[in-house]
């Protein structure tokens, strides 16, 4: 009897480990965290304080294809590596520059990007009444400018104002216009997504997008190296393209000159 009763609890503990075991594994593979900031019109918070923008909505698309929740976290942009690599995100998806570099290093030395998914670029947004000051790159040398810490923009920009400028650095690339409204800086470096969003209306009706073409950039999901997920993503992402969801979600917020599905770079 003794002999039953202990296999029989034996039994149950494992059964009940091997539950356990299924219910974490089960609950992790269920759920996509993606890290964000607050960058209009790629994930940022509507009046009720939900998400919303190209890139929430695009996680979302893709999480109903692989029967995965989808959770946006909030995050300190320049802390996204640390973020990524200490499991509290999955992924950074946040209009994510893949080629460009962080600390002298390219994006992908740190991370596994999918296939690129638009094109974007860095820009210079000045005070409207300064437009004529500012006809190339050469005209930032010198200058102060603000930039988002851990930024595309800020890697731009430590070359183009030279050891002779300054760089300001922001948490997020919304409060750079608040240092060029100001007078503290003479121009911010951000992505031309977000400046076309807002820069020239409400409270920034007086700041200008100057006339200076920077190189071509391109939009991609960071993921942590080696992950399965990077490859389901990418699997989802072509689906959502042939069958013409991605073009009307680029619509929905003027952003289909933007849009293209790059399979072939590798960055």
């Amino acid at each position: 009897m003794k002999k039953i009763t202990c296999k029989l609890l034996l039994l149950i503990m494992t059964l009940s480990i091997l539950a356990a075991l299924t219910s974490c594994n089960g609950k992790t593979q269920a759920k996509i965290v993606c890290g964000v900031t607050i960058y209009e019109p790629m994930n940022y918070k509507d009046a009720n304080g939900n998400w919303t923008g190209f890139d929430t909505e695009f996680a979302q698309l893709v999480g109903e294809k692989l029967g995965m929740k989808v959770e946006f976290q909030e995050i300190n942009w320049d802390s996204k590596y640390l973020e990524l690599d200490a499991g509290t995100i999955d992924c950074i998806w946040n209009g994510f520059t893949a080629n460009s570099s962080d600390d002298g290093k390219k994006r992908s030395d740190y991370v596994d990007f999918s296939y690129g998914y638009m094109l974007n670029q860095q820009c210079v947004v000045i005070p409207a009444s300064k437009a004529d000051s500012y006809k190339s790159v050469d005209d930032l040398v010198g200058k102060a400018a603000a930039v988002e810490k851990g930024s595309a923009g800020e890697a731009f920009a430590k070359d183009a104002v030279g050891t002779s400028g300054k760089l300001v650095t922001a948490a997020a690339q919304i409060n750079t216009f608040l240092e060029v409204k100001s007078g503290a800086v003479d121009c911010a470096i951000v992505d031309i997504l977000l400046a076309k969003q807002l820069v020239g209306t409400g409270n920034y009706s007086d700041l200008a997008i100057a006339n200076i073409t920077l190189d071509s950039e391109e939009y991609a999901i960071g993921f942590k190296k080696g992950s399965s997920l990077t490859a389901k993503v990418n699997q989802a992402m072509v689906e959502l393209f042939n069958e013409g969801k991605m073009k009307d979600l680029a619509t929905k917020y003027n952003l289909e000159n933007s849009l293209q599905l790059d399979t072939e770079t590798k960055f």
